[in-house]
Parts: C-alpha cells; structure tokens; sequence
C-alpha cells in the first residue's frame, strides 16, 4: 500500500531518535509477521510510543502499524491530517464503535494495528488495569495478539517532563502472540494480557543499563522514584478533578 505521508514522517523519526543519540535495543521483533494482520498490544509511559512502537515492525519486514489513538488528536490543526494521512484509528472513548469496526477491517485486511489498552500513561510504570477491548478485537478479526513492552520513552518526554540530552536506551521487548480462543471467556484473556505484558516489562527493566536507586524512571517495587500505583491514581483522579472544574467555569459556565 502506498504510504506518502507515512513513510516519510518514519523518515523524519528516525532522524529525530539519530539527532537525540537513542540507543534502541529491540529483543522478539521476530514474532512479528512479515504479513498478514496482527493486533500489537503495547504499553504506554510517553508521548513517544506511538512513534517507538512501530520500530519493530519496520525492522522486521519495513511494514506499518495503524493505530488506534484518542479522536481528540485527529481534531489537531496539524496532528490531525497527519494522523488521518497516516491512516491511524481514531477511538471515541464514550462510544468506541466505530474504532472497534475500523480496527478489525484494518485487521482483516492484512494490516498490523497498534493498540496501548492501558488508554492512557501509566505514572506508576507499572501495567495499569486493561480493558477487554484489544482480546475482543483480536478474536474478531481471527488474527495474533502480540504483547509488547516500550521502556524508557518516559525519560524524554512524558507528562510534566521533557528531557532531551543524549545517549537515552530504549528497550523494546516484543513477546510471542497470545492465544486468544473463542471458548474462553474474553476477561480471561485479558488477564491474560495483562499478566504477560507485566512479565515483558519485568524483562525488559532488568535489560535496561540505567537504574540508579531512586531513578523517576524506574518503578517504585524494583527501588526507583516514579509514583506507586496508588499514589498514581491519586494524582490521576486529582488531574481529572482539575479538568473537570476548569471546564465547569469557562465561558458558557460564566454566563449562566
């Protein structure tokens, strides 16, 4: 499939991750097809995933990876035509049909689709709790649910943080593809996923070269300073009350 916008802005990426010095070390690209769709389930801890997660594929056989992202980013003046030229997935998180659909069209039509089912960075690093949706989208589309682990993202650029000296390591783990059986139940699965995308993570922080005690990047279990999963969702809920609020006193709230 011809990709003009695509293909060119991978370009523009790897200059940027050249310029910025990352050493990317990538371990199971293997498992990943050289055609065919397939659904990759990946974490999320930085603003860079979306662009570090096709790395693997791109290896493997230079294929793509449409992903399913917020709809907010496609209403973006610049982001969005880039997104929609991308032909990346928008997903209404009050009413994710339509991404559902797309997904398993894209899916079934030989594409990789790239999935973070975690919908949002997790602070802690940890794997948040997981919705069922990308078990459900992979069984649909009868094709392989391949975890995969993005570590390190999170020191360049993250909520609240930008850091862009050089020489940052990347590591990218890519796990053999989940079963995903009709006759099991779908939570079952997803647990499933769950658990396996922890064990990646597991790994690929014991592959990482830089965990002095303390480190922000490192999770709080294995004696580095991001937040602890309940301290995390503390400042989550604290975000949305923030959002909230904000919202509730604009413009249209003035008037009334």
């Amino acid at each position: 499939m011809a990709d003009p916008v695509y293909r060119p802005i991978i370009g523009a990426a790897r200059g940027l991750f050249a310029a910025l010095g990352l050493r990317i070390d990538m371990v199971g690209q293997e498992n990943i097809p050289l055609s065919g769709g397939a659904l990759l389930a990946i974490n999320h801890t930085s603003y860079l995933d979306f662009a570090l997660a096709g790395l693997p594929a791109h290896a493997r056989g230079h294929r793509l990876v449409r992903f399913m992202a917020k709809d907010g980013i496609f209403r973006h003046p610049v982001a969005g035509p880039l997104m929609r030229g991308m032909k990346h997935i928008p997903v209404d998180r009050d009413a994710g049909t339509a991404a559902f659909r797309d997904a398993v069209r894209d899916l079934r039509a030989g594409e990789l689709v790239g999935i973070f089912p975690e919908a949002t960075m997790s602070r802690s690093l940890e794997i948040k709790e997981i919705k069922n949706g990308a078990v459900r989208i992979a069984r649909t589309a009868n094709v392989p649910l391949i975890p995969m682990i993005v570590f390190g993202g999170q020191r360049i650029l993250s909520y609240g943080h930008r850091d862009l000296h050089r020489g940052r390591t990347i590591v990218i783990m890519v796990g053999e593809p989940l079963a995903t059986p009709r006759g099991v139940d779908v939570d079952v699965t997803t647990q499933a996923l769950h658990d396996r995308l922890a064990e990646l993570l597991d790994l690929a922080i014991a592959r990482y070269p830089d965990k002095p005690a303390g480190a922000t990047w490192i999770p709080a279990r294995l004696g580095g300073g991001a937040p602890t999963p309940e301290e995390a969702l503390a400042i989550e809920e604290r975000v949305r009350a923030e959002k909230a609020q904000k919202a509730a006193s604009g413009p249209d709230a003035q008037h009334q």
